[in-house]
Parts: structure tokens; sequence; C-alpha cells
């Protein structure tokens, strides 16, 4: 496959992604792990896309009037430390392809509302739940290479304690600390190789592509149908990944 088509690929998923707050890092790994990209090579650089794209669609969910800094610190200030620590940790690739089999699943479950449709919203968690879950969701992040929205999302949802929109502002806002604290710990244990032109496109086209996908998700609705191409998407990947 060509590095013109792969950016495309790379766009697409962006913009599906960040249209529901997310940075994308799940689908990024799962179609470079499926293109047969090293994990040495998928963390960084799915880390890296997921960074600008979380930018992109925190702007455009923050802008709207969305984020809530009340819920998003406790997540954050236990998970930024736990993804610094997990991105150390080098797991057996077959294991690896498991652990991100299912969390491509759970993100199925969000985005086809599993969770809940995030219509209500109660009072945020008590402070030592949301410590502990920033922490376990932190540690997760940084062993696969992903910013943890996709699995800070459903307890949001689940639990009521925020809308679908304030649920993608805060998560949006989750996977770029959590990318960076991982990046960071890459660059400090392994480092990380100057960018080549192909992945320079790659970011550029995953930039453009996450932020139309977030204008799209922030100002203009309907995310339904977007949600369901996407997850039908990822539910094949993580079938792919899981049993091969």
């Amino acid at each position: 496959m060509n590095e013109l088509t792969i950016a495309l690929l790379l766009a697409i998923v962006a913009f599906l992604y960040a249209s529901v707050g997310h940075g994308g890092a799940s689908g990024y790994i799962a179609l470079m792990t499926l293109l047969g990209f090293a994990p040495d090579v998928v963390r960084p650089t799915a880390l890296t896309l997921n960074l600008f794209v979380s930018a992109m669609a925190f702007a455009q969910f923050a802008r709207a009037g969305h984020f809530r800094w009340k819920l998003f610190w406790p997540f954050a200030i236990a998970s930024v430390p736990l993804a610094w620590i997990g991105a150390r940790v080098h797991l057996d690739t077959l294991l690896y392809k498991r652990i991100l089999a299912i969390c491509l699943a759970i993100a199925v479950a969000r985005l086809f509302g599993f969770f809940g449709g995030g219509d209500e919203r109660r009072d945020p968690p008590a402070m030592w739940l949301a410590l502990v879950i920033g922490a376990v969701l932190g540690l997760v992040s940084g062993m696969i290479g992903i910013g943890g929205g996709i699995l800070l999302s459903p307890p949001l949802l689940l639990f009521g304690w925020s809308t679908a929109k304030e649920s993608a502002a805060v998560s949006a806002a989750f996977i770029f600390v959590n990318s960076a604290a991982g990046l960071v710990s890459l660059a400090f244990s392994e480092g990380l190789e100057v960018h080549t032109p192909d992945q320079l496109v790659w970011i550029a086209a995953a930039v453009v592509g996450g932020t139309l996908g977030a204008y799209v998700g922030a100002q203009r609705l309907s995310q339904l149908r977007l949600r369901h191409v996407l997850g039908i998407v990822l539910l094949l990947a993580s079938f792919k990944l899981f049993f091969a």
C-alpha cells in the first residue's frame, strides 16, 4: 500500500474519531498493525497523530462550551504519571494485539451507544474513584500507545457523569495529556526517530481530517451515522486482531 493511500486512510480515521471527541490512536494502531508495522513504530506514530488530532477536537468542543474542568482534572492528574510508566512496558506482540482488540471492542460499544446516550448529567464521581479510574486508564493507555479516551468515555456516559458532548470534550483533553506523557516517556526510554517525510504527510493528513471531524462533531451534529460506520470498521479490526 502506497504512502498516499495510508495518509488518506489515516485522515478518514482522524475525521471519524475527532467527530466524537477522540484522537484516533486505537484506529491508527489497528490500521498500522494490520498493515504489518512493528509495535515499536506503531506506538510513537499513533501517539504523535493522537496529540495533534485530540488538540483539534478539544479546541472545537471547548469552544462550543462543552468542556468541564472540574470533571477532567481528577482523572488526568492520576493518569498522566501512570501513562508515563505504562509507555515503558514492553508487551509481547500477541498480547499487544489481544489488548488492543479489547480496547477496540470497548470503543465499538461506546460508538453504538451501549453505555448510554449521554442525555442526562449527574454529579461527578467521588475524588478517590476518579483518581483510581484515571490511574488504571493511564497505565493501560501508556502500555498500548493510546490516549485513553475510548476507555474514559464509557464510564462517563454509563454513570451519567457527563453528557455526550461533555464526554467528547473531556476525553479529548484526557487523550492529549496522556499522549504527551507517553511520547515523552518513549523519548526518554527509547529515543524517538526524526520524522520521515512520509510520517510528516501522515501527520498533516490526520490534522486535516481531525479538524474537519471535530468541527462536524462539535458544531453540526448528527454524529449517529458517522459513529455507526466507524463502529463497524473497528469491530472488523477487533475481530481480525483478536483471532489473527
